[in-house]
């Protein structure tokens, strides 16, 4: 389909004489997703059908208690802290945002009245303004009304560099001004084609202006309520042991009718994916399980006991391992990993290249993963028009070995390969996750048999992830020469997704490693070529500009995807959750329900 025809379509859904539906439709036949299509109505400011979950319970509570296992539990319930999937999950059980995603692409409202469009006077022809209206009678858990004062807060503590909280890039440069008690303006300093992303999905949760703003800034981190959340959402806390488990109660006074449905809400956190696994689909002793990243062989075991099923959601997650760009095992200005540092042989893009061929991702897949993974050179898998056809992987040992000679790196009487001082011995880290040792298994004989000696490290989940910036071990330090785990796409917009990859969110001492850029990687032209998709307005354009982000990373080499990674969510039978590709597990968890 050529651009000229495209553009007519859209206009002909503008004007309303082309169903949306219908547009979408069209756009499935030419290779696109819905998700996709959604998302090009969205950039051109093309009023939304208002999307709505299915739900079926008649009245609030009388549901009992729902029982979630996450097997690495919440340490905090700061939204804007969360720098891992499990913290984000559990604040978004309290805390709401204007909008969420459903697994469709559509944006839902939550705290907003409607979704806005150049129809309803909420987006501006220009990019640079979004107007949300907000829902009345809506109160926070302790009884105080939600008006706009809390959204306008909660961009400016976000945006406050010296809180270094994990969404200040998302609010840093934006304004949020209060319209009236229920309306606010978004402006941006430049045309923003994706404009949802403040104030939506899981970096957009709200938070109550009179229980924050006492702890602003640096104070940020000493607020009770970081570990004692008071939201507006469906549930309210009764207890939180970090690291443990999680209690709530149903909120009676919540603003969606007949929401929720259970009376109670247990989160069981900590063990491992595969006790979880059987603690849902086996025993049905839970009602969901998070993430259960288990060989798939074990998972259709499980499934065979007939109490529960897999649900498999397709989005961009990705598994990838790491090469670091600096240097982790010595300090530059007392700093470990500092971006002034270069690491030793991954400067050497032929070490790089050859690490890539020595990684089986077909194998690892077909083993171990099996419908949890499908293997990739991409790093932006989904949606399928961001989706580069350039890139390839390819397992070949002869051929690494022979990149690795030709380039002076000698195999030593230990069998190590070495050049001058540097050898090629590393430590490769990643969280305690049976697939995880397996494939860190599986490429660590390969590196053997071409030289290469890897020291497999595995570190508890809730400290892998966690955001103790005391400990080394964090995946935000990096302090180790090679690192694997899963990036999450919480959104159908690879913008914030590919921000991760920018030279001004390098993980580091000066931001308490709260930043996104862990690899700690940087170019001019990736960063050039992310700015001018920030601003692009023409989606064809835009497309092509994150496909050659995608290029110039993997081109690179301090990147290797491995597979991408549909959500693996495990629920018992007879259990409807509205779980996402695009956004957390818990966005829409008010709609869960139990069929009788």
């Amino acid at each position: 389909m050529i651009e000229r025809d495209l553009r007519t379509l859209i206009e002909d859904v503008r004007e309303g004489k082309l169903p949306r539906r219908s547009f979408i439709q069209q756009m499935v036949a030419v290779g696109l997703t819905a998700p996709m299509a959604s998302m090009m109505l969205m950039h051109e400011g093309v009023a939304q059908t208002q999307a709505a979950l299915p739900y079926k319970p008649t009245k609030r509570g009388g549901g009992g208690t729902l029982k979630l296992i996450y097997w690495q539990a919440a340490v905090h319930l700061n939204p804007h802290y969360a720098g891992g999937t499990k913290d984000q999950d559990a604040s978004r059980i309290f805390y709401e945002p204007l909008a969420g995603w459903d697994t469709e692409g559509n944006l839902i409202p939550r705290l907003a009245a409607e979704i806005p469009s150049r129809a309803n006077g909420g987006l501006a022809a220009d990019g640079r303004s979004v107007i949300w209206k907000l829902k009345k009678d809506v109160t926070w858990h302790d009884g105080k009304p939600f008006t706009a004062d809390d959204v306008v807060f909660t961009a400016a503590y976000a945006g406050d560099p010296a809180a270094a909280m994990v969404t200040v890039a998302t609010y840093r440069d934006i304004k949020v001004t209060k319209v009236d008690s229920h309306t606010v303006r978004i402006d941006y300093p430049k045309p923003t084609p994706f404009w949802a992303e403040a104030l939506v999905g899981s970096a957009g949760l709200i938070l109550p202006k009179h229980v924050f703003e006492p702890f602003m800034g640096a104070k940020s981190r000493d607020n009770p309520a970081n570990t004692r959340p008071v939201g507006t959402g469906p549930y309210k806390i009764i207890d939180f042991k970090p690291g443990d488990t999680l209690r709530a109660e149903a909120f009676k006074e919540y603003h969606i009718p007949n929401q929720p449905f259970f009376d109670a809400l247990e989160v069981k956190g900590g063990g491992d994916a595969t006790s979880a696994a059987r603690a849902v689909l086996q025993t049905a002793d839970y009602d969901v399980g998070w993430n259960l990243a288990v060989e798939d062989e074990i998972l259709k075991r499980l499934e065979a006991a007939g109490k529960g099923k897999m649900e498999f959601k397709a989005g961009s997650d990705i598994e990838f391992v790491s090469l670091n760009v600096t240097d982790p095992w010595n300090e530059v200005d007392g700093e470990r990993g500092s971006a002034k540092s270069k690491h030793p042989a991954f400067s050497d893009k032929v070490v790089r290249d050859a690490m890539s061929l020595l990684i089986d991702r077909k194998g690892i897949q077909e083993v171990i993963y099996g419908r949890g993974a499908i293997a990739t050179s991409n790093f932006l898998n989904n949606p399928p028009r961001f989706r580069s056809p350039n890139t390839k992987y390819e397992f070949n040992l002869d051929k690494a070995i022979a990149l690795l000679e030709g380039a002076g790196w000698k195999k030593g009487a230990d069998g190590i390969r070495a050049k001058g001082n540097v050898k090629l011995k590393f430590v490769y880290q990643t969280s305690v996750s049976g697939p995880r040792q397996k494939c860190q298994a599986i490429i660590k004989d390969a590196c053997t048999k071409a030289g290469i000696d890897l020291e497999l490290k595995s570190v508890v989940a809730s400290v892998f992830f966690g955001s103790d910036f005391a400990n080394p071990d964090t995946y935000q330090k990096f302090w180790s020469d090679m690192q694997m785990f899963t990036t999450t796409m919480t959104q159908p917009d690879p913008q914030l997704f590919m921000e991760q990859f920018t030279t001004a969110q390098h993980s580091q001492k000066a931001n308490k490693w709260a930043s996104r850029n862990l690899v700690r990687w940087s170019n001019k032209e990736y960063d050039a070529t992310f700015a001018a998709a920030q601003v692009e307005l023409d989606p064809v354009k835009r497309a092509a500009m994150f496909i050659k982000l995608n290029d110039l990373v993997i081109g690179d080499g301090h990147v290797i995807p491995l597979f991408a990674r549909p959500r693996p969510v495990g629920v018992v039978n007879k259990m409807t959750i509205q779980s996402s590709a695009w956004d957390g597990l818990t966005w829409s968890i008010g709609y869960w329900h139990r069929e009788a």
